[in-house]
């Protein structure tokens, strides 16, 4: 938070947003009536104006959070300025929330930037729990989203992940150092894109480069995005617009593009039949239907395209890496995995998504790294309505803040909860699911408002770090990875980018072949 307020090029904003606070602060925070019988949970000292701003003045959020949690409970109000929050910080308080309050809490109650097409009016994430929400969700899950047509849509990811080992592979054969950042990224993209609108973006013209550039813009402006929605309510009383021409730059660049794009499919779509559509003509079928349960708009279709792109890429992009500093790290889970995939796969032939069930330490593998290094540290909500947990009065209209982070490292719910150990979600040991139950393991959020690409998350990450097990060892110059962290872009990244040195698998010599010489691969079971 503070490195956006440093940020502030004109010192005379923040000025009038604390007198503003100061002025709003007493009608805010006024008690309800016959304030005796409601009691608010416990409060931490705070300031005048500023709040607990003080208190949470790191880069690290998520961390400042806990430690507050760990001093004063699991159940806190705090306050930035005029705005009141409810902080929760382990399993049993989450839910209780999740469970008993689902609907109140199933906005996010963030004030978008209409205009912008990144988190704003038109898009799904910011969107109240309302008919466009219901419709979205609706067509995400029977199809966009659904298991029967990420099937159909299978071999759009073999081919990209193909291409991602013949990238690693040429790199090995060089001796050349990798960022596996930048490779995870080109795979993820480069399948999105597929899956949305039938093709990658063109490397040969920058298309590709400026695609992921606008990913990268908007991840940096994340941060002002949300401080602009959350103070733009009073902001706007004094006419005051914070970051609007940065995030609309970035909008407008992100319209050009897909008009150009959605414009050329609209003209063909009629050629197409059901089995060859992509997720960009079930949209545009949809803005066609007269009789859909909500007619959506041409701008409703971008902002989706936007935020599933990004929200989709950096996330799954950060676990991969997470996941293979993690392993290089501890050499006898690599191994273990490894043993795994060969017994499984063979060695005549990549990975498949189709392995995947079949190989329970490589999910146990994924789930840890998401329990350590959730993509989204914490969960903003807002209670619609006023109610009760735990016995404690929550006005309505209060911003709820689930720490992700702090709950899934809570000692009371994990043993060596600080520790990288895969095996605690091995079915012999505990059942993920039972955790997912207890909502003590939630990296894609929970309730109406959880992520409806978990599965198709799962399945980017879990085939990248197969095969990045499965055909190559790994180097690094250090004796150890730097697992630093930093909490920018609202997304939770290593500070220095994992770079180590691949280097080929001898008793993988058949799957050199295979990629040197494509007409094998049928001889030898790829797919």
């Amino acid at each position: 938070m503070i490195a956006i307020i440093v940020e502030f090029q004109n010192f005379f904003i923040f000025i009038l947003l604390c007198l503003f606070s100061l002025l709003c602060h007493s009608l805010f925070f006024k008690k309800p009536k016959d304030s005796r019988s409601f009691v608010l949970p416990s409060s931490p000292p705070s300031l005048p104006i500023i709040g607990h701003l003080h208190l949470l003045l790191s880069v690290l959020t998520h961390k400042s959070l806990q430690k507050l949690s760990s001093k004063y409970g699991p159940l806190l109000l705090i306050r930035i300025f005029y705005v009141p929050i409810i902080l929760v910080s382990s399993s049993s308080m989450a839910y209780e929330i999740f469970k008993a309050h689902d609907v109140n809490v199933s906005s996010r109650g963030i004030i978008a930037l209409d205009e912008s097409l990144m988190f704003g009016a038109s898009g799904i994430l910011n969107a109240p729990y309302g008919d466009y929400w219901k419709f979205m969700k609706k067509l995400m899950a029977t199809k966009l989203l659904r298991p029967q047509v990420l099937e159909r849509s299978r071999g759009v990811r073999v081919e990209e992940l193909h291409r991602f080992y013949r990238s690693i592979l040429d790199k090995a054969t060089k001796n050349e150092s990798v960022e596996i950042g930048k490779e995870a990224m080109k795979l993820m993209n480069n399948t999105l894109c597929k899956l949305i609108m039938g093709r990658s973006f063109s490397e040969d013209n920058g298309e590709s480069n400026r695609v992921r550039g606008l990913v990268d813009e908007t991840y940096a402006l994340s941060e002002k995005i949300f401080l602009a929605a959350i103070l733009r309510r009073p902001l706007a009383k004094l006419r005051i617009s914070l970051f609007k021409k940065e995030i609309m730059g970035v909008s407008n660049k992100f319209d050009e593009l897909l008009e150009r794009i959605l414009q050329e499919r609209k003209e063909n779509l009629e050629e197409k039949n059901n089995e060859g559509m992509d997720m960009m003509d079930v949209l545009l079928e949809a803005y066609g239907d007269e009789n859909a349960e909500y007619k959506i708009t041409w701008k409703h279709i971008k902002a989706f395209f936007v935020e599933f792109f990004i929200g989709g890429t950096d996330t799954s992009v950060q676990t991969t890496q997470w996941a293979m500093a993690e392993m290089i790290n501890n050499a006898n889970v690599l191994e273990r995995l490894r043993e795994e995939i060969v017994s499984v796969v063979g060695e005549t032939r990549l990975i498949q998504e189709t392995d995947l069930p079949n190989l329970p330490y490589l999910q146990a593998v994924v789930k840890e790294v998401l329990r350590l290094h959730p993509p989204s540290p914490v969960l903003i909500r807002k209670f619609q309505e006023k109610c009760e947990v735990k016995g404690f009065y929550i006005p309505e209209k209060t911003t709820l803040i689930v720490n992700v982070y702090a709950i899934m490292r809570d000692s009371d719910s994990w043993e060596d909860p600080e520790k990288f150990k895969p095996e605690r979600f091995l079915t012999s040991s505990r059942s993920g699911e039972e955790d997912e139950k207890e909502l003590k393991f939630l990296p894609f959020g929970s309730g109406r408002r959880g992520c409806p690409g978990a599965n198709l998350g799962s399945i980017f990450v879990g085939t990248a770090i197969g095969v990045m097990v499965q055909c190559f060892d790994w180097k690094i110059k250090e004796d150890k990875v730097n697992m630093e962290e930093t909490f920018e872009g609202m997304t939770l990244k290593m500070v220095h980018p994992l770079t180590c040195t691949p280097f080929f698998e001898p008793n993988l010599y058949l799957l050199l072949l295979i990629s040197k010489f494509p007409c094998l691969i049928l001889s030898f079971g790829a797919c």
